[in-house]
Parts: structure tokens; sequence; C-alpha cells
């Protein structure tokens, strides 16, 4: 290997000629045919209104997607998604009753610190305690669980979002745009920064190609994991706290529904589930796509059950595609 693999499929295809990873024309074409079905079944699936409200709601994944992506370039997991969700609109929330008139200012930040703090705690074990990341991140999913009903008693907490997250969350400012889709823009212009700018963007390509390779090179592995899993953790809290100020306030479970989308979104834009190839436009393509073909399921609706079949059978169909190039490349 003379370099560091960034997605880049290189071929004689139309999309290779303009410098498109293949898998993400696929995914945008996957787009292209879900949006004709929709039309198909009904006009108004091609609104812009309707496209718009999607879009929003595709935010809140996009966000946690972006975390997500961070920890698999690294060949790693994070199963701690879910609570961590929950966990920053809990947080974010109770602030407010906390902090009297500086926690309506603290409580956002508060939320996105207490799901880097959990991250930075999953980084640590991956790191240091060399223990699989799907098993201590699933863990810590537990631990966070147990303390955020400790904290509500097992009931819906009473503490209300404030209105800074509703205006993130729902309201709409410039030319009728949801500003979850401007805030879900700024951590994905910043996702891509690192990633192509910056040394530590190299290095995440660097360790999830080959971890020891990357530190007999010189690079520090273990910061590299432990600021990927903090990083994940805060932008699944972010997301909570997002969907706190999207539904007026937080609630158990509320981000149970938001681990194997967001899982399936990164791998389904080529990111490479075992670590080392995949870029940020892949995971917009996957999110727009698992959020488009979430509103066909709902019109046609199939239960929850079958949508996580779904989801299951594309991670495990991009696992063996993967699983199998890399062989080959070995």
């Amino acid at each position: 290997m003379t370099g560091v693999e960034t997605g880049a499929i290189k071929g004689p295809s139309l999309a290779g000629r303009f410098g498109i990873d293949r898998s993400v024309a696929i995914a945008f074409g996957c787009i292209l045919l879900i949006l004709a079905g929709g039309a198909l079944y009904s006009p108004a699936f091609l609104s812009p209104e309707y496209l718009l409200q999607q879009l929003q709601v595709g935010a809140f994944l996009g966000i946690i997607a972006s975390g997500a992506m961070m920890v698999i370039l690294l060949g790693h997991i994070d199963l701690s998604i879910p609570w961590v969700v929950t966990l920053g609109a809990m947080m974010a929330t109770a602030m407010v009753g906390w902090g009297g008139p500086a926690g309506v200012w603290l409580c956002i930040p508060f939320g996105v610190l207490c799901g880097a703090f959990i991250g930075t705690l999953n980084g640590l074990g991956v790191a240091y305690l060399r223990l699989p990341s799907m098993i201590f991140t699933l863990g810590m999913n537990a631990v966070v669980q147990g303390l955020m009903v400790l904290h509500t008693g097992g009931f819906a907490p009473l503490d209300q979002a404030t209105r800074a997250m509703h205006f993130m969350a729902v309201q709409r400012t410039l030319f009728g745009i949801p500003n979850a889709l401007f805030v879900w823009a700024l951590v994905g212009l910043f996702v891509i920064y690192v990633l192509k700018r910056t040394a530590f963007g190299r290095a995440v390509y660097a360790v999830g190609n080959r971890e020891s390779a990357a530190y007999l090179s010189g690079v520090n592995t273990n910061r590299v994991l432990i600021g990927c899993f903090a990083f994940s953790g805060a932008m699944a809290a972010f997301a909570g706290v997002l969907l706190a100020g999207y539904s007026n306030k937080a609630y158990q479970n509320m981000g149970d529904a938001y681990l194997l989308p967001a899982i399936a979104a990164v791998v389904l834009g080529g990111t490479n589930i075992l670590g080392g190839r995949g870029n940020y436009l892949g995971t917009i393509a996957g999110v727009i796509l698992i959020t488009l073909l979430q509103s066909i399921l709902s019109v046609m609706q199939m239960p929850e059950a079958g949508r996580q079949v779904i989801y299951g059978c594309v991670i495990i169909t991009m696992l063996l595609i993967y699983g199998r190039g890399a062989k080959a490349r070995s």
C-alpha cells in the first residue's frame, strides 16, 4: 500500500471518471429509485415541503451518523449510541431546572459534554484496556441506561426543552429551510475538514487500515481512538438535545430507533465497516437513503420489527462485501 485509502475506487466506470466513489454513486442511484417509486405511490412524495420535512427528520440521523462514521473508519463500532442520545436529551433538559437562569444557556453544551464524557470512557476502554469496542460500548450503553432510569425513577422526566433547542430542531429561519439542516451542514463541514485537511484525519484512515502499522509510523493511536469515540458520544448527545427540542421534552428510549439506521447509513454510503475507507459524501447519501426508505416503509405501514430486519440485512450484506474485498486485497 502506497498511501491511505480514502474511499476512491478507480476504474473505467462513469462514476470513476468523475472522481465519485462507486458505492456513493450506487447510493444516490438508489435514492433516485426510491423517489421515483414514492412518486408512483403518491405524487405528494416529491413535493418540496414533504422532502424538506424528511430532510429535517434525517438531520438528526445525519448528526448521529457523523460520529458513528468516525468510529467505523477506525474499524470499531459504537453501540452506546441509543442511551447516549437519551443522556444528552435528559441532561440538557435537566440543566434548565438545575442551573436556574444560567441553565438556559448551559443546557445544550452540558448535554453535549455528557455525551463526550461517555464517549471518552468508551475510547479509554478500547485504547488502553484493549477490549472489543462492540462489547465495551454495549456495556456502557447498559450503564448509561441504568443511570438514566435512576435519574428519572423510571418515569418520564418533567423538564421541558428550551427555546434554543426548539429553534435549532424545528424552526425555519432562511428560505424556509429547517434550521436542523443547517446544524447538520455545520457538523458535516467540520467532519470533512478534519478528515481531509488535518493530520488527525489522516491518522484516522491510517489506524483504520492497520493500527499496528500506524503506531510504528509514529501515530498516537490511543489519542485517535479516544478522540473519535469522544466525538461519536458528543454527536449522539447533540442529536438527543435536538430531538428534545423537536418533541419539546426528553423521554425514555428516545435513542433506540437510531442505532441500526445510523450504522446502516454509514455502510450504505461506502464506508468500510472493517475500517480504513470511506468519505462523508457517502454518509450523506446513506442518511438520505435511509430516511427516504423509512418514509416509504411508514407509508406502507411496515412494522418496526420489519424495519430492523431490513437494516440488519443491509449491514450483513455490506459486511460480506467488504470482508471479501479485504481478503482479496490481502
